[in-house]
C-alpha cells in the first residue's frame, strides 16, 4: 500500500468529520478531541499546524505537538547538558504559541510527545540519570509557559525512553516525575535570580547552567500547608553551586529533596539517591518514603555539581499560593 501525505486542509477536514461522528454517537458525544500533534515544529510542520488551525483549529479541545531534543547519533552523557540544546524547547514553544494566539487564542496548547531523543530515545543513556535533566527542563519550561500538559509516549517496552525498566523498577525519569507531582503545584511564581540575568554582549546570548523555577507548593501535599513554595534546580555545573534566599524566603524553614545519581557509573547512572540514600521500592506495591532533609532558617542551599534539587520552602505563607 502506497503512503500517501495529508495536506493541512484535509486534516482539518477529517478531524472536522471526526467530531461530528463523535457528537452522532451518544457513548462518545462528550469526548474530547485532540491534535494534530505535529512533529518538531520546523518549516514543514509549522505550515501544518498554521493551516489546520486556519481551517479546523475549533474543533480540537486543545493543541498537541510534539518535541524531541536530539536524535539517535548523540552517544555522549555530556549532550544531555548541552544549555544549547535545553534551551530549543522554549524556542519551539514559542512558534507554536505563536500560530495558536493567531488563530484559536482561548485552546490551551499541550505538549503531546516528549523525549530526549527521537525513534524511541539512545541506549544507555535515554534511560538514565543525565535524561533526567532534560526532562525536569521540559517540565519546568512547558510551565513557564503556560502548557499544563505534558505527554510521554513510553513507559515500558518501546525503545529507551522508559519509565521504569523491564522488571518494573522505577528509573531516573520516574523518581523526577514522582518527586514534582508530589511537591510542585500547578501555579507558577516568577523568579529573579541575582547573578545570572546577566546582559549579553551583542551577538552573544547567555545560556545558564544554573536553571531555577519556583511554584506554589502542590495542595494534595498534605504535609505542607497552604502557602509554601516549592523550587527546583538543575545544576549543570561541574562544581558546587550556592543559593542564598532572600527577601520574603530569607529565614525560614527548608526542606530539601535532592536528587543524585547513585553507583559507580555515575551520570549514567539507571539509579538515584534521595539525600544520600538510595531510592528502591519496597516492594512491588510500596514506594519508598521521601524524607526530606531540613535545613535550618537562612541557611544556604549547595547543589552539588551536576544534580537536581527539589526545596519546599515553609510557613512562607505566599499570597499567591493561599488558594
Amino acid at each position: 500500500m502506497a503512503a500517501r501525505s495529508v495536506n493541512s486542509s484535509r486534516l482539518a477536514q477529517d478531524y472536522t468529520l471526526l467530531k461530528t461522528l463523535l457528537q452522532s454517537v451518544r457513548f462518545y458525544s462528550r469526548a474530547n478531541l485532540y491534535g494534530p500533534n505535529i512533529g518538531r515544529p520546523r518549516k514543514n510542520a509549522i505550515l501544518l499546524l498554521d493551516g489546520f488551525m486556519k481551517n479546523g483549529g475549533s474543533v480540537v479541545d486543545a493543541v498537541t505537538w510534539q518535541h524531541y531534543y536530539i536524535d539517535r547519533r548523540v552517544t555522549k552523557v555530556e549532550d544531555f547538558m548541552k544549555t544549547r540544546l535545553l534551551d530549543t524547547l522554549s524556542e519551539q514553544i514559542t512558534k507554536v504559541l505563536k500560530i495558536v494566539q493567531t488563530h484559536a487564542p482561548e485552546k490551551h496548547v499541550w505538549l503531546g510527545g516528549v523525549g530526549p531523543a527521537w525513534a524511541g530515545g539512545t541506549n544507555n543513556l535515554s534511560d538514565t540519570f543525565a535524561a533526567g535533566f532534560l526532562w525536569l527542563n521540559t517540565l519546568g519550561i512547558a510551565a513557564a509557559h503556560g502548557i499544563d500538559v505534558v505527554l510521554r509516549h513510553s513507559f515500558f517496552d518501546y525503545g529507551y525512553n522508559h519509565l521504569v525498566d523491564q522488571n518494573f523498577n522505577p528509573l531516573p525519569d520516574y523518581w523526577v516525575s514522582l518527586l514534582f507531582k508530589h511537591l510542585v503545584g500547578p501555579r507558577v511564581l516568577a523568579v529573579h535570580v541575582a547573578g545570572l540575568q546577566r546582559k549579553p554582549r551583542p551577538g552573544r546570548v547567555i545560556r545558564d547552567k544554573l536553571r531555577i523555577y519556583a511554584h506554589c507548593t502542590s495542595f494534595h501535599n498534605h504535609d505542607y500547608v497552604r502557602g509554601s513554595v516549592t523550587i527546583y534546580i538543575i545544576n549543570l555545573h561541574r562544581s558546587r553551586k550556592k543559593i542564598k534566599l532572600a527577601g520574603t524566603l530569607r529565614n525560614k524553614t527548608v526542606h530539601q529533596y535532592l536528587l543524585q545519581p547513585f553507583g559507580t557509573e555515575g551520570l549514567q547512572s539507571t539509579s538515584v539517591q534521595l539525600n544520600g540514600e538510595p531510592l528502591r521500592m519496597v516492594d512491588n506495591e510500596t514506594f519508598p518514603e521521601l524524607k526530606p532533609r531540613t535545613l535550618r532558617a537562612g541557611r544556604t542551599i549547595a547543589m552539588p555539581p551536576v544534580s537536581i534539587g527539589f526545596y519546599v520552602i515553609k510557613n512562607i505563607n505566599a499570597y499567591a499560593c493561599r488558594r
